[in-house]
C-alpha cells in the first residue's frame, strides 16, 4: 500500500508502506518455505543489522580471494571461515577445505566415468525409492521447480555409492 504525502512545495510523494512479510520472500535463501507463524518483523529488523557484517565479510572474503579460483590454507583462511563463508564464496572455499579440488586435479573426469558406467541395479532402485522424499518441504527439489535439483542430487549419490561400495548408499 502506498501513502501519498505532501510536500512543501505542494507536489505529491509516495511512501511505501507494506508490511515486512511483504517485502520477504514468502522462501529463504535456501529454498525452504517460511511457516505462517514467521516472524517477519523481528527477522527484517536483525537482517537490516546484520547484513552490514554481511557485506564487510564478503568484501574481505573478496579481498583474500583476489578472483583465484583455487585457495591455500592459512591461519588467516581458518579464521574467515569460522566467522562465516559468504554464499558467492562457498563452492570454492569447500572444494579446497574438504580436499575435494586435488582429488578432482588428479583425477580428472572420474565423476562423469562413474555417471556413465554401468549401475548396479539395486543402488539405483534405492536412490529412486528414497529421492522424493529428501527435502520434501524444499522447493528447489521439487519436480515443478525451474531449478529441480532432484537429478543433481540423484547424480551425486549414484557417484558416491559407486565410488564407496562398502558404504553404498543409506538415507
Amino acid at each position: 500500500m502506498d501513502t501519498a504525502i505532501k510536500s512543501t512545495n505542494g507536489t505529491q510523494s509516495f511512501m511505501n508502506q507494506s508490511t515486512a512479510k511483504e517485502r520477504a520472500d514468502r522462501v529463504d535463501p535456501y529454498g525452504f518455505e517460511r511457516s505462517d507463524d514467521f516472524d517477519y518483523e523481528s527477522y527484517e529488523e536483525l537482517m537490516s543489522e546484520y547484513l552490514v557484517i554481511l557485506t564487510r565479510r564478503a568484501i574481505k572474503w573478496t579481498r583474500l580471494l583476489k578472483g583465484k579460483r583455487k585457495v591455500q590454507k592459512s591461519v588467516k583462511l581458518k579464521r574467515y571461515v569460522r566467522k562465516g563463508i559468504p554464499n558467492e564464496h562457498r563452492a570454492l572455499i569447500w572444494m579446497a577445505a574438504s580436499g575435494a579440488q586435488d582429488r578432482l586435479e588428479k583425477n580428472p573426469g572420474y565423476y562423469q566415468s562413474i555417471l556413465l558406467s554401468h549401475h548396479d541395479s539395486k543402488l539405483v532402485e534405492t536412490i529412486r525409492t528414497d529421492l522424493n522424499r529428501t527435502f520434501p518441504d524444499n522447493v528447489l527439489f521439487r519436480k515443478t521447480s525451474d531449478q529441480c535439483l532432484l537429478k543433481a542430487l540423484y547424480n551425486v549419490l549414484l557417484a558416491y555409492g559407486h565410488h564407496n561400495p562398502s558404504v553404498g548408499y543409506c538415507q
